[in-house]
This record gives C-alpha cells, structure tokens and sequence, in this order.
C-alpha cells in the first residue's frame, strides 16, 4: 500500500531532523487550534501560553517518536492535553464528592444546552472554577471517561463526577441568567 505524501507529510518529516523551518511551520498551522484546548482547560490566557509552550516544546522534542508523519495532529492534541492535565494536577484543588449532585441533575433535561450559541457556552466554561472546567472539558470535550479523568488528574472517580456535574449545573444557572439579561 502506497503511503499518502502531502506537504504536511514532508515538513514533519524534516522536523523530526531538527529542521527550525518545519518546526516554525508546524508550530503556525497548529498552535492557534491547541491554544483553545489550553485555553477552555487552564480558563487564563497566561497559563493557556505557558502550557501551549510547555506541550510545543515537548513535542517537538519527542516527535522523532511519531511514527506516522500523517498523524501529527492528534499527536500533538494529546500531548496538550497531557500538558493541561499535569498543569492542573500542579495548580487545582479538588473538592470531595457530594451525594446532592446525584438527585438534583438526575432528573435535569439532558439537552438544555443545544439551543444557546456555542460562543455563550465557550465563554461561560472559560468561567467556570477550575476544577469544574477541567473535568468538564476531559469528559465532554476530549471523551475522557470519569475513570480516566480521576486516574489522570490522581483524584477520585466520584470527585470526578461531582466536579462535572458542578460544571453542568453552574453552566446551567450562567448561561440561563445570560439569556435572562439578554433575551
């Protein structure tokens, strides 16, 4: 089978050689798309720099490791995401489980979120407490199960599932009182 060769291919390619020019490259095309991880993770423009730099720098030292050129991009997702978790495991206090999350958000409609805009949403998980955005962002956005957040984070599955269901109750009340104030 004949192996697809894009340019993306050939700049990783050179990069693994410690070619500067393909890393600056690379570093454009994907820096922009990993920054919003950084950023909806550490929920400050200041840590979201320092890990996106973090996460760049280890990539680029680990990337003669990549064996598929063509896989560059979810490769470096993870190691963000590995990044914003050990900055998280560094820099966030945890809060224990609390039985109340089970029955109040039990019975809450799944779905009340698809009706707002996605800017609102970004903006109000930005505003979340830090432990709340972090495990919200894990579970929702990059698919983590609680089993893996808390084996990540080094809490417990149950602190992870008080944390989201915090988050979804806190992006609730936000996001309702944002709609409120500007129907």
């Amino acid at each position: 089978m004949e192996q697809e060769y894009t340019i993306q291919t050939a700049v990783v390619r050179k990069a693994c050689k410690g070619d500067g020019e393909s890393q600056s490259w690379l570093y454009r095309q994907y820096s922009k798309a990993m920054f919003n991880i950084c950023m909806r993770m550490t929920g400050n423009r200041n840590d979201a720099e320092d890990v996106l730099q973090d996460a760049f720098i280890l990539a680029f030292r680990n990337i003669h490791q990549l064996k598929e050129p063509a896989q560059f991009g979810g490769w470096l997702k993870r190691i963000v995401v590995n990044e914003c978790i050990r900055f998280s495991k560094k820099n966030l206090q945890w809060s224990d489980w609390d039985e109340k999350w089970d029955d109040s958000l039990r019975n809450e409609e799944p779905e009340w979120w698809t009706t707002v805009s996605l800017e609102l949403v970004h903006r109000e998980i930005k505003g979340l407490p830090d432990g709340c955005r972090q495990v919200f962002n894990l579970y929702v956005l990059e698919d983590y199960s609680h089993r893996d957040i808390a084996s990540n984070l080094g809490i417990s599955e149950s602190t992870s599932k008080s944390q989201y269901h915090r988050a979804r109750q806190l992006l609730k009340e936000r996001i309702t009182k944002q709609l409120q104030i500007h129907g």
